[in-house]
């Protein structure tokens, strides 16, 4: 999997302005998005097909995991 998201290209959430605390979503893939730290762009990225990114996302618009 690492050698599908050489390709990938990076960007910061827009709302990931808060002290450091960044997520960097890859989603310029074909059948997958890549999410990962940031602050540790070397370090290992989650790899999840674009249906469960986009259950994700819709859960949080839901605010299934509001705190």
């Amino acid at each position: 999997m690492a050698d599908t998201l050489t390709s990938a290209t990076w960007r910061k959430s827009s709302r990931s302005n808060n002290g450091g605390n960044c997520v960097e979503v890859a989603d310029n893939l074909s059948s997958i998005v890549g999410v990962r730290d940031s602050k540790n762009p070397d370090g290992p990225a989650l790899v999840l097909t674009r249906d469960h990114w986009h259950t994700f996302l819709g859960r949080i618009k839901e605010g299934q995991f509001d705190l």
